[in-house]
Formats: structure tokens, sequence, C-alpha cells
């Protein structure tokens, strides 16, 4: 064996032996993880399976309208039909792969159009860092469901404008966060020395920065989705969201709430539309429930309790 291939060899046990050494400490921090970081987890993977597997779980199609209009809880429909006959459940869990699935494209494409920004910013700094930083001050002094509602009254409630609107909204609420981890890392040595090296504005931002400011980006992806998740339900509940016959849970709160009323008289149609609000108040606690765990691991703090 040639000295060449022998450091080919040595770097490529090295690099197993460090993707080991990372699962096992991963699998030792998440056993010593909390109860509630656990039922978050169970409850996220719980929603994902759903959301991936709905065509196979849902008993009848998103918008198969066949049956009679507000039947009630059976064998046949668990939690009845809606106001025209689609049933409840079959909606409930193609929901989850709809509201979900638009809410973390809309997430990922949030970070991908603010995070890159922002370290543009932090590493440019003069009148880069400040053109962009009041552009976002200007676009974060707008609220965001007001100006959500205007663009999408104008470009239309498909999916795709649905998406990129709330993205860009969203992305300025990561901009300034990014920024403001990122301005404590520009600042280190080692991201001098990468600049006198030679080295470009997309590596150092890949290789020196991003690296470096994670565990608060991670931190804030969980919340931003969780806000974003909201944000989507909102609009759908006031009609400007994900539209029909696609079937989204903001949307079946407002198509069933008229059933609230008659409460008094059949409780079980009471509770129907309140499933799609538990839905979406579940999947939002669970996340928090991980982000909060993940905070404090990463933040250098100790749970005494």
């Amino acid at each position: 064996m040639s000295e060449s291939e022998g450091y080919s060899a040595a770097a490529e046990v090295g690099a197993v032996r460090m993707r080991r050494s990372w699962r096992e400490r991963a699998w030792i921090e998440l056993k010593k993880a909390p109860f509630t970081a656990w039922l978050g987890l169970v409850i996220i993977l719980a929603y994902i399976f759903v959301a991936i597997f709905a065509p196979w779980l849902a008993p009848y199609g998103e918008a198969d309208a066949q049956f009679g209009a507000y039947e009630p809880w059976s064998a046949a429909h668990v939690f009845g039909t809606d106001q025209i006959g689609r049933d409840i459940l079959s909606r409930l869990i193609y929901g989850a792969r709809n509201t979900i699935g638009i809410a973390l494209a809309t997430t990922l494409l949030a970070f991908l159009i603010g995070g890159s920004l922002a370290l543009l910013a932090a590493i440019s700094r003069g009148w880069v860092d400040q053109v962009l930083s009041r552009a976002v001050d200007v676009l974060i002094s707008i609220p965001s469901l007001i100006f959500a509602l205007m663009l999408l009254s104008i470009y239309g409630s498909t999916t795709l404008s649905l998406i990129v609107i709330i993205a860009v909204l969203d992305s300025t609420r990561v901009f300034r966060l990014a920024r403001a981890v990122a301005m404590n890392v520009v600042v280190m040595d080692y991201v001098e020395a990468a600049r006198l090296r030679g080295e470009g504005l997309g590596w150092i931002m890949r290789r020196e920065i991003l690296p470096n400011i994670m565990p608060p980006l991670v931190a804030e992806f969980g919340l931003r989705f969780c806000f974003v998740f909201l944000t989507i339900a909102a609009l759908s509940f006031l009609g400007v969201g994900i539209q029909p016959p696609t079937a989204d849970w903001g949307s079946m709160v407002r198509e069933n709430a008229s059933l609230i009323q008659f409460a008094q008289f059949d409780i079980k149609a009471g509770i129907t539309p309140l499933l799609p609000a538990a839905a979406i108040a579940i999947l939002t606690i669970a996340v928090n429930f991980v982000v909060d765990w993940f905070l404090m691991k990463t933040s250098g703090l100790r749970d005494e309790h």
C-alpha cells in the first residue's frame, strides 16, 4: 500500500468513527431528554406518518362528497360528514399532508431567503448591511396578517402565491435573528484568517459562519414553523388560504363552525369543529416541547427539575 493510499484509508476510518461517535452522543442526549421532549417527538413523528401515508390511511377521498350532509358519528363515518357530505376523518388525515407540507415548504423558503441575506449583510457590512436592514425594518413595521391578506387578494390564493408571500414576510424575522448571531461570529479570528487566505464569500458563509450559528437557527426553525403553521390556518379560516376542495384544518374549522350551536342537542356535533382546531394546537405544543428542550441543551443551562 502506498503512502497516499494509507492516508486515505486512515482518513476514511476517522470519518466513520466521527460519525459513529456523533450518533452515539446524540442517542445519549436523547435518552436523557425529559418526558415532554419525548412526547413532542412522538407526536411529531405521528403527524409525519399520517401526512406521508394519508392516501392509505384515509377511508375516503378528501373531496369525496357522495354522502349526506352532516351525517352523525358512526362506524362508516367516525367523525361524521361536513356540509356537502365529505367524510371529516378523511379530510383531517389529508389536512395533515396539506397543512403541514405547505407550512414546512414555506418555513424552509423563509430560512433560505432570510438566512442568506442575513449572512450576506453580516459579512459585507457597510451599505449592503444598511440597505438590507432598513428594508427588513420597513416590512416588519407592517402587520404581517393584513399585508398577507392584501397581497393574496392581488395575486390570488394559489398554493404557490401563499407559500411565497408568507415566506417573504416571515424571512424578515429570520433575517434579524440570523444577522444578530452572525455578527458575533464574523469578528472571530478564524473568519478573518479565511478572508486573508482568499476564500470566497460563499465558502466563508457555508464553512465558517453557518456551522457556528446553527443551534439558535434550528430552534428558531421550530418556532417559526409554528407561526407559519398558525398563519396558514388563520388565512384558510378567513377563506384566502388553502382553497377547496383541498383539505385544510383552518378551512375545516370555518366550514363546520355552525355545528357548535347544536352542542346542547348533540355533543358530538358540537365537538366536530374543534377536531381540526385540536389537531393544530397539539402539533404546535409538540413542536414547542422539542424546541424548549433543544434550547436548554444548546444554551449551556442545566435543567434542575
